[in-house]
């Protein structure tokens, strides 16, 4: 039987004020006034349809994303959060997130959502430097960024996240390293550094800019985590960094196989079922107009993870951590036994990308390199 991992909840904000070139998530462009009330209840509905996956656990993290969050109001926030918290305990000292454009937030909000029961923030900085931020559709400017970071600190936030990107159009390496610099200043306990990417169906597929070539990623990407690891920031996952003690919680869920409920428009879900011995995933109805239709039903799509999918669904998530993966924890999570994946296990280790130990497999610096070679070992 499989045993039930830790649970979080992700909350989809899709609005922005603006769309951005780069951006491939679930969003929409603002048009009038958010329908608040109407959408807060909805996430409460939809939630109270997720509940039988609850199966007895306390929420661990619970992160509310976007689109753009810091577009509601905070005590629209807050009274969402008690409304949770009377469906499904939460966890002492359990982490609530809430993603942030510097644009689009101001000292008292910031405040506000901290009684409100925020106690971490993500600011979307993506650049400090006014030309990049143009180019990449940002409404925000570099000023805007550095007061949004030093007004957490004022309020008295533990913990908060700059999400910052570099392979940007025209960007050169004292460009990227600069921005690292004023971002490491602010002194965030944790920064998301990846590398910007065109995805399908954004402006950037249509338009594609012109990015630095792979030679200045690579030298932009070393000297980077060099700058951030002299700085105390650990890198624990492949875009994520910390000083000790402040990674996110709720992506470790992710990546550790966790469960995790998603409400809002096509949030996404996965479930453990022990009794069934099953694993699920669920995508909720997409657009706003639908999900808060209430002759729909908020549900769009519920898939069960094949078995022989399941290796490589737990490696796809597992492998982006640099901490040590536990063989009992691949058993329990997936119900495979180790036997299931030896073959793809020999040939990593024969490949210098996983190291095994007594009682578990580490990752080494060529796999996370190479991280999709490594992945594809796991996909048979």
């Amino acid at each position: 039987m499989l045993l039930l991992p830790p649970l979080s909840l992700y909350i989809h904000i899709p609005w922005c004020i603006e769309k951005c070139p780069y951006c491939d998530f679930n969003s929409h462009k603002l048009r009038g006034e958010i329908p608040e009330k109407e959408y807060l209840q909805a996430l409460l509905d939809d939630l109270s349809k997720d509940l039988f996956y609850v199966q007895g656990r306390r929420l661990e993290t619970i992160f509310i994303g976007g689109g753009t969050p810091s577009l509601l109001s905070a005590s629209g926030i807050g009274w969402l959060l008690q409304e949770i918290q009377k469906k499904v305990p939460f966890k002492d000292n359990i982490e609530i997130t809430l993603e942030a454009n510097p644009g689009a937030i101001e000292n008292q909000k910031i405040s506000d959502f901290k009684q409100a029961g925020i106690n971490r923030f993500s600011f979307g900085v993506q650049s400090f430097q006014q030309q990049k931020l143009t180019k990449l559709g940002r409404i925000h400017g570099p000023d805007e960024a550095k007061n949004a970071a030093k007004q957490a600190l004022v309020v008295g936030i533990k913990t908060f996240n700059l999400d910052l990107m570099h392979g940007l159009p025209d960007q050169s390496l004292s460009d990227a390293l600069e921005d690292l610099q004023t971002a490491i200043d602010l002194k965030p306990t944790h920064l998301s550094w990846y590398q910007l990417t065109i995805e399908p169906n954004t402006q950037y597929f249509s338009h594609p800019p012109i990015l630095p070539d792979d030679d200045l990623l690579w030298d932009i990407q070393e000297a980077g985590q060099k700058l951030l690891a002299e700085n105390g920031y650990l890198q624990y996952e492949i875009s994520a960094y910390s000083q000790a003690d402040f990674a996110c919680q709720h992506n470790l869920n992710y990546w550790r196989f966790g469960d995790y409920i998603g409400i809002g428009c096509g949030a996404h879900g996965k479930f453990t079922l022990a009794l069934e011995n099953k694993i699920i995933r669920t995508t909720k109805i997409k657009h706003p107009k639908g999900y808060m239709d209430s002759s729909r039903p908020f549900l769009d799509d519920t898939q069960t993870v094949a078995k022989e999918e399941l290796a490589f669904e737990y490696m796809l998530n597992r492998l982006r951590l640099f901490e040590p993966i536990p063989f009992s924890e691949f058993n329990a999570y997936t119900g495979l036994p180790l036997e299931s994946i030896r073959e793809a296990i020999n040939q990593a280790i024969a490949k210098k990308m996983l190291i095994e130990g007594a009682d578990s497999w580490q990752i080494t610096a060529l796999g996370q390199r190479y991280l999709n070679e490594l992945l594809t070992l796991f996909m048979d």
